[in-house]
């Protein structure tokens, strides 16, 4: 039995069914908790003003609200984590360190660093799984060997599954200590940001907010499978942002999952649950294959000679701007840039429309994802965008090139999602909502909507780069040109 221990609490900012806090209250007599704002992550963000950062803080306080009705506290630091760990373990006189494992090179290597120098002070450092149902070997190959193609794995993660593998971790038990360095949550001027408009644009942050989206989409998820690709309907979990920080758990939306039907005959809950092995999948490829963050999946599609220059930066401003001048992709644009979201079916329509129609390296699309994505997710991000741009694992294939018209008339059929986010277009009869540009000029002064006026023309001709991106891949498969 140890003595003391300190959990330091990275993406999973709730106090329930958390591995490394269960852990603690049963090996330690008492258990202080910590988070650090690392500036080594907070310095590198382009804005003051990012609603990441504000959502992080406000869980927190949850948190910590959680936490206190419980004994204990939360003890919070600004500086870089790798540092401010070991030296408040040390202030603590703990025994060891307890956290919950993350995949992302930098984070490993911040853990690796952390590690060596309590190592240095004789105080120990434990890491458990918590952010995956599965991760490292436990879903293999025959040949002992990480999944490359995501089927085959969804197969085996299901074989593998057992219900001691969603099981809830109890943190109840134990004794949570207070210390005089738990002096509450900074403000985010203390930490020099600026507050965001979170709960404006429907965010709403911490273990409270998980749990009533959860509750709500419990009722919904018979009908996911049919609803999910709409952008107009109210067809997703939309807990992608609690995922990511952990203010809901991956076990306990698996066992949801299970609950409704997705091991039986409920397709929606079935379709969900994808959707999260999804998830392990996309973490395990970036824990196994590094290389991904910088570099594609596949090397030889690092061949590809992907548009530079004026007009190639033009055309990417244009994209992040939403002004492309097909309704569709810039409403998505639109979407993320006025509320950090956006929806999937959405994602890799941009996502294909920058790689295939504007012949865009896909690491531009990514960083800007990362930039404006409140469920930003380096795995997740990586793995979409690779598929997109066909240079992924278990991609899509490179002769697939999403036709951002089509898509338009599938999804959203009454254009009820772009008159949202382009009222510009509000007065565009319906037959044109998709594609204004085929208006007549008459039609274009009758409804008041001039293309390259009050909207833009589109910047490229779909089927004519449609070919130029077959050529493009011609040289990772020659006959990709035919």
């Amino acid at each position: 039995m140890l003595d003391s221990a300190l959990v330091w609490f990275r993406r999973d900012l709730r106090d329930t069914d958390h591995l490394a806090l269960a852990e603690a209250l049963r090996r330690a007599r008492r258990v202080y908790c910590a988070f650090v704002f690392d500036r080594e992550i907070l310095d590198a963000l382009p804005s003051r003003i990012d609603r990441r950062v504000d959502f992080i803080r406000a869980s927190l306080l949850q948190l910590d609200v959680a936490l206190g009705r419980r004994g204990g506290g939360l003890i919070v630091r600004h500086g870089r984590a790798s540092t401010e760990i070991p030296r408040l373990a040390q202030q603590l006189r703990v025994d060891a360190v307890f956290a919950n494992r993350d995949y992302e090179p930098q984070s490993k290597l911040r853990d690796t660093v952390a590690a060596t120098a309590l190592e240095a002070v004789g105080i120990g450092f434990e890491s458990f799984k918590d952010q995956v149902v599965f991760d490292g070997p436990e879903v293999l190959t025959l040949a002992g060997r990480p999944y490359t193609v995501f089927t085959p794995y969804r197969n085996a993660w299901l074989k593998r599954l057992t219900a001691d593998d969603v099981q809830a971790h109890d943190a109840a038990g134990g004794c949570l200590a207070t210390s005089p360095l738990a002096v509450g949550i900074p403000s985010l001027a203390d930490i020099g940001f600026s507050p965001t408009d979170l709960l404006q644009v429907g965010v709403v942050p911490g273990m409270s907010g998980a749990q009533a989206l959860l509750d709500d989409f419990s009722g919904r998820i018979a009908c996911y499978k049919e609803q999910r690709d709409f952008p107009a309907l109210k067809g997703g979990s939309y807990l992608s942002v609690h995922l990511r920080f952990g203010t809901a758990s991956i076990r306990e939306l698996t066992r949801r999952a299970i609950a409704a039907g997705a091991l039986r005959d409920n397709e929606g809950a079935l379709t969900w649950l994808a959707e999260l092995i999804w998830r392990d999948f996309y973490a395990m490829i970036l824990d196994r294959f590094p290389h991904v963050v910088a570099r594609s999946f596949k090397a030889k599609y690092d061949a590809i000679a992907w548009e530079e220059g004026i007009g190639a930066d033009h055309a990417f401003s244009s994209w992040c701007a939403g002004l492309t001048g097909y309704p569709l992709v810039d409403a998505a644009m639109r979407q993320l840039n006025t509320t950090g979201y956006m929806h999937n079916r959405l994602r890799m329509v941009v996502a294909s429309f920058l790689t295939k129609d504007l012949g865009i390296d896909w690491r531009r699309g990514e960083a800007w994802f990362a930039r404006q994505l409140i469920d930003f997710d380096l795995a997740a991000n990586n793995g979409g965008w690779q598929w997109a741009a066909s240079t992924g694992c278990d991609a899509q294939p490179y002769f697939r090139i999403f036709n951002p018209v089509a898509q338009s008339e599938r999804f959203d059929p009454d254009g009820e999602f772009i008159r949202h986010y382009l009222p510009e277009l509000a007065g565009v009869p319906q037959k044109h909502i998709h594609a204004p540009w085929r208006m007549s000029s008459a039609e274009q002064s009758t409804c008041g909507v001039l293309v390259g006026r009050d909207t833009p023309a589109p910047l490229v001709e779909h089927d004519e780069a449609r070919r130029r991106t077959l050529q493009r891949y011609a040289v990772v498969r020659p006959d990709a040109a035919v």
